[in-house]
């Protein structure tokens, strides 16, 4: 690192009162951040306006601490033109839905004279399990579709399924179903009251009983990854149900997939990646709020946060 810069740093984010604070990746970057002698301002997505040609958010000065139960200390709130900002972190968490695509058409105002990590037209343009598809050589068979005949015929071909809400994250509504389950019907009754949008259904990987490798790319090279393992009696391997963390390496076949999809996601701005492999094939590229730099650290993997915050000061100075 050159000479040292201090960057105002503002971060869109959930409830920082609620996070945890030994897994959560943003805290783990406004921890470096502020290590850096950068200052932050904190805020929620409601937070955010835009008027009189100008975007504003209603933001705290924010000070982080790595003690549990007493991490954060926030100032008095004040109005804040984000023009003002180096650096606006986007991270609050899915759902992907018209309250996150209205944000990012907000901070698409003031982007890239502030620098928004990522790139929120990018963000826009990329939901994660729609992006994957682009990249269709590393992907397991996949159909998006309304339509419950569609469904059933990709199970006749395929046997067992996974299936999930197209727009959801951690896990939520994903179900496996198997050839002679007959709750698929009523499934996707269920999915057609509680979402307007499609399902994503893809063939079922057995593979995920040795994990689901979560691989970090920071402006489109890898950084780091980490292997989560599901719960016995569970086909999801996200840590909040229970999914184990362990230490790995990247097969020749991962190594193949960051080399495709890195130079476009450098490409796209989205600085900070991070995709899901299961067996040989890739199933989601999250751009919205990755997780996992604090697992990887943890198992003797690259400091991500440090990498992240290098690429961000470089394009800053740049």
């Amino acid at each position: 690192m050159g000479e040292r810069m201090t960057l105002t740093v503002a971060i869109q984010m959930d409830p920082i009162e609620k996070i945890d604070i030994g897994g959560d990746s943003s805290f783990a970057l406004a921890l470096e951040a502020q290590a850096r002698g950068h200052g932050l301002l904190y805020y929620g997505p409601r937070d955010l306006s835009y008027g009189e040609g100008k975007v504003t958010a209603r933001v705290r000065p924010l000070n982080v601490r790595a003690v549990k139960g007493d991490h954060f200390a926030l100032g008095e709130a004040f109005v804040y033109d984000l023009s003002a900002a180096d650096v606006v972190l986007m991270r609050q968490d899915p759902p992907f839905d018209m309250a996150y695509i209205s944000a990012t058409h907000i901070l698409e105002r003031i982007h890239p004279k502030t620098l928004v990590v990522n790139n929120p037209r990018e963000v826009r343009n990329a939901p994660e399990k729609l992006f994957v598809t682009e990249f269709a050589d590393f992907i397991p068979p996949t159909l998006i579709t309304s339509d419950p005949r569609e469904v059933r015929d990709f199970r006749d071909r395929h046997k067992e399924i996974i299936i999930k809400p197209l727009y959801g994250n951690g896990g939520t509504g994903v179900f496996r179903i198997g050839p002679g389950d007959e709750n698929l019907g009523s499934l996707l009754e269920m999915f057609t009251q509680f979402y307007r949008e499609p399902v994503i259904v893809q063939r079922y990987l057995p593979e995920v009983r040795k994990g689901d490798k979560r691989i970090i790319l920071v402006d489109g090279e890898f950084a780091g990854a980490i292997n989560r393992v599901p719960a016995a009696g569970e086909s999801r391997s996200n840590m909040h149900v229970g999914g184990r963390p362990e230490k790995t390496e990247l097969t020749a076949r991962e190594r193949d997939i960051c080399a495709a999809i890195g130079p476009e996601l450098k490409r796209r701005g989205l600085i900070f990646t991070g995709i899901d492999v299961i067996g040989d094939y890739m199933t989601e590229i999250n751009v919205t709020s990755p997780t996992g730099v604090q697992e990887v650290k943890r198992f003797g993997g690259a400091d991500i946060a440090k990498l992240v915050w290098d690429s961000i000061q470089a394009k800053v100075s740049a």
